[in-house]
């Protein structure tokens, strides 16, 4: 059983009857309960990132060899086909998985504090942010650098079009089409074109 989240009811509740200092912050972060991005573990695994992000912006455009490669060293998973134009960003990129013919134009933000999984010919157009953490709430916990992540899912043969923002916990269906300067803040169905702030169906395909 899953929560709305795609989280494991299960997976969550055993977490919870472990003893907490048992429990990794990289594990609560994965399921989706607040904790904290400073602990000493993810600190050095984001540095490492932006090492690898530093060298990948770096790699003389055409050089598609090199830039394949490369990616294959900070995503989490990829297929055969997948280009991501530079400049680019992502916080652990680990927690994200793409498909087959996967294509990310210049300045994208993967903010993958928790898990993006992406599915087959995807198409995302330049400034797209895709978003999965959020503060707390609550005042005291905010200022204290908690967080909560709600994975993104986007399913096959997606289109995103310039300078959308896909926020925390949201699901994109297969074969949809987002607007340009889209703010999704809900899940999106199959085979629809939905765009605007907060992003709406608009029609279906």
């Amino acid at each position: 059983m899953t929560s709305m989240s795609g989280i494991r009811i299960k997976d969550v509740k055993d977490l919870k009857e472990r003893n907490e200092k048992q429990v990794t912050e990289k594990e609560k972060s994965h399921a989706g309960m607040l904790y904290q991005p400073a602990d000493p573990e993810l600190v050095s695994d984001r540095e490492n990132t932006v090492r690898k992000l530093y060298d990948y912006n770096r790699i003389y455009p055409l050089d598609h060899e090199k830039r394949k490669s490369a990616i294959k060293e900070i995503l989490g998973k990829t297929k055969e086909s997948c280009i991501v134009e530079q400049p680019f960003f992502c916080t652990y990129g680990y927690n994200t998985t793409v498909g087959e013919n996967f294509f990310l134009n210049v300045n994208g933000k993967l903010m993958d504090s928790g898990r993006i999984t992406i599915g087959d010919n995807v198409f995302i157009a330049p400034n797209v942010c895709i978003i999965t953490e959020e503060h707390a709430m609550d005042v005291e916990q905010r200022n204290k650098g908690l967080e909560y992540t709600h994975p993104v899912t986007i399913g096959n043969n997606v289109w995103i079009c310039t300078g959308a923002m896909i926020l925390p916990g949201v699901t994109i269906g297969d074969g949809s089409v987002i607007g340009a300067g889209s703010v999704v803040t809900k899940d999106v169905p199959s085979g629809c074109l939905a765009a605007g702030n907060p992003c709406r169906v608009i029609r279906k395909l």
